[in-house]
């Protein structure tokens, strides 16, 4: 399994249109395009870019077609491996390998009030970060590791944030177990994966940071 990450750049922006844009479908062409902030195209754009040299470099995968499961979890046609995207602020991640996965990355924000998120939480998790020394990283960690044992679920939204609860990086979920593990790639981001296959929790991250 690989993790591949880059930093989204203002003055790169037309560049990477120019440079990468046309070797996606019309459909994710347009959709990129709909985007009023260059960030939030960019960020899309560099998901899938990312996706793309992670695929030739480490798999040597040179074409894919992405297509959606009935629960509309992306995954690639005809092909075992398994992928995953996430973004936030200015980073984007892609986790791939060889058993479902999720991937969950967030700006720590020190603004936020995690007490806005009370009702998500279980009161064993309510509590932990109340007693925290560092609450707003701690509640980070939370989250992240919920919405990627989400994404490695393939349920997304429709299973609720407290209806689950993760002890020693583990929980359950309609029976089946996830494992998760912290990554590191910046102190300002928060950063989960997650996984149904619990070599995850012992794994040595491969981390490629990509020039693009």
């Amino acid at each position: 399994m690989v993790i591949l990450y880059t930093f989204i750049s203002e003055e790169k922006h037309q560049y990477f249109l120019d440079q990468y844009l046309n070797s996606f479908p019309e459909s994710f062409r347009q959709d990129i395009l709909k985007y009023r902030r260059w960030q939030d195209a960019q960020l899309s754009l560099l998901g899938r870019v990312l996706l793309q040299l992670g695929l030739k470099s480490h798999y040597h995968i040179d074409e894919v077609q992405i297509i959606r499961s009935p629960d509309n979890k992306p995954y690639l046609k005809d092909h075992p491996l398994h992928f995953n995207i996430s973004h936030s602020k200015e980073l984007v991640v892609c986790a791939i390998g060889e058993f479902p996965i999720g991937i969950d990355v967030e700006f720590i924000d020190d603004k936020i009030n995690y007490l806005d998120f009370q009702f998500q939480m279980t009161r064993h998790e309510f509590d932990k970060i109340e007693r925290s020394k560092d609450q707003i990283r701690d509640f980070f960690l939370y989250w992240t590791q919920k919405e990627s044992v989400m994404k490695a679920h393939g349920g997304g939204m429709v299973i609720p944030l407290d209806s689950f609860e993760i002890v020693n990086d583990e929980c359950e979920i309609e029976c089946k177990k996830f494992f998760t593990k912290e990554i590191f790639i910046d102190e300002n981001y928060q950063i989960c994966i997650a996984s149904d296959e619990k070599i995850i929790k012992n794994w040595a991250p491969f981390l490629v940071t990509s020039e693009i």
